[in-house]
């Protein structure tokens, strides 16, 4: 077997390999760069799961970051359990194949109770007096003890929200490192959110996105050198490509306008009451699924969408088995945004009434994807001050909310969610090892088997590797 480790980069695509990546440029030119043809949603949960299984979504589940649950009558997004995916996973096909195959699941999503051999994911720990406090889960259960030995406290509030920046992925980068030498996996699977962050704040062809290219570039340079080091194969993929976009759509406001969300007050203010709804949206990037209490409706609500201007396509069930997204926990309609164009979740109308978690990071109860999350409320004159204090007067026993994020959505310049209309905008495969590439976009589906051939297939010397790693670009 040859030891093989991925780098997930988040929102690399084949426009941003060059000039301000040279690291990822040189691995290009020594071996093989692809544009990979993703899925439909191009969505960081459901393109995971295609990586790994080879299936659709209508065979694996994931039919986005998070959907209705119509038993619990519920929205829930971004869950963590690994038995919601269904399938053979590639690491469960390794084993199969040699049983001293073993993988190591780098905060790579549905990491919880997982059947790879390492796994480490984001896990806050939430007191019962309502703080939220960085940690991971890992399995086995000491390994979390090893890496915050080592390490310190994972940074989770530089993971995702305002603060999100270098240091998460910094902490990936030296967890991954640790695991590989100590552990000594045969594959290794790791993810690397930074870039994403100032792609979706200022768009992918925006200056300002210059300094994120190089800071993961320079991660990305250190794991393929200790790859390579090591005589390991390397392969580099991105889930999508974020592209520049103009605006929100408020899919939400209009159902409530033609009288089909259900809302209920608390302390003044509304809340979307799902399970009373005759029709709403769980709002992803560009795609929203749409649930339809009564089937009987659904011509009635596609023609209210059907006006919404920035609603690209409406696909009822049949036009979603066109994709591969016909599975049970999918919309009764399910839309798509222009490409200029994303859903938002809100579904108030005056902010003055707005959910008290609308203007927090609350990933787990807004119910929908909400990426203004990533910027402070520009009206706030001393945003990190103002969040300083909350922080503060939590540890002091306070109950209070860090109520820093805006509700502004038209701040967001880059999205996804949705198939790219020009191939150099969307995802990208990148190996050490051209003679394992086909010719021709590679597709999200034939990523589970071409890892397995990476590790399976025409075994080479780690003399031989670590000569190329050394060769001039």
């Amino acid at each position: 077997m040859q030891r093989t480790v991925v780098l997930l980069v988040v929102g690399l695509t084949p426009r941003l390999v060059g000039e301000h990546t040279p690291h990822l440029a040189r691995l290009a030119k020594k071996g093989a760069q692809r544009p990979l043809a993703t899925i439909t949603p191009a969505v960081t949960c459901s393109v995971q799961s295609t990586f790994v299984t080879g299936a659709l979504p209508r065979e694996h589940g994931i039919v986005a970051n998070g959907w209705y649950f119509r038993d619990l009558a519920e929205v829930w997004l971004w869950r963590q359990s690994n038995h919601l995916v269904a399938g053979k996973k590639v690491w469960e096909l390794g084993r199969e194949r040699d049983p001293s195959f073993t993988c190591a699941k780098m905060f790579w999503w549905y990491n919880m109770y997982s059947s790879a051999d390492w796994s480490v994911t984001p896990r806050p720990m939430y007191p019962a007096d309502g703080r939220k406090l960085p940690d991971v889960y890992a399995h086995p259960s000491e390994l979390r003890d090893e890496l915050n030995g080592a390490l310190g406290t994972f940074p989770l509030f530089n993971f995702w929200g305002p603060l999100a920046d270098l240091r998460s992925s910094r902490w990936i980068t030296d967890a991954t490192k640790r695991v590989f030498a100590a552990k000594q996996p045969t594959l290794t699977l790791t993810y690397l959110p930074h870039l994403d962050y100032d792609l979706q704040r200022f768009g992918p062809r925006d200056p300002r996105v210059a300094p994120a290219l190089r800071e993961v570039d320079a991660l990305c340079g250190e794991l393929i050198d200790m790859a390579e080091a090591a005589g390991a194969r390397v392969v580099v993929l991105s889930e999508y490509g974020i592209t520049e976009v103009s605006g929100p759509v408020h899919i939400n406001r209009a159902l409530r306008a033609a009288g089909l969300i259900a809302l209920r007050r608390e302390m003044g203010r509304e809340l979307l009451d799902a399970g009373a709804s005759a029709a709403f949206a769980v709002a992803d990037h560009q795609l929203a699924h749409v649930y339809v209490r009564d089937p009987g409706r659904v011509a009635e609500v596609r023609r209210v969408l059907e006006r919404v201007d920035g609603i690209e396509r409406l696909l009822d069930r049949e036009e979603q088995a066109a994709l591969g997204l016909d599975h049970p926990r999918s919309g009764e309609l399910v839309a798509l945004s222009r490409a200029d164009r994303w859903f938002t979740y809100y579904f108030w109308e005056d902010d003055a009434v707005a959910p008290d978690y609308a203007r927090t990071v609350d990933i787990h109860r807004k119910p929908g994807y909400d990426p203004v999350e990533l910027f402070f409320d520009p009206r706030l004159a001393f945003p990190k001050l103002k969040a300083a204090r909350r922080v503060l007067g939590k540890k002091l026993g306070l109950r209070n909310l860090l109520d820093v994020i805006g509700l502004d959505a038209s701040i967001v310049r880059g999205s996804h969610g949705r198939v790219t209309d020009d191939p150099d905008d969307g995802p990208v495969l990148l190996s050490n090892a051209p003679e394992l590439i086909p010719e021709g976009p590679v597709s999200a589906t034939s990523v589970r088997d071409l890892l397995l051939s990476h590790v399976f297939d025409g075994e080479r010397s780690a003399q031989g590797s670590t000569a190329s790693a050394a060769a001039p670009a």
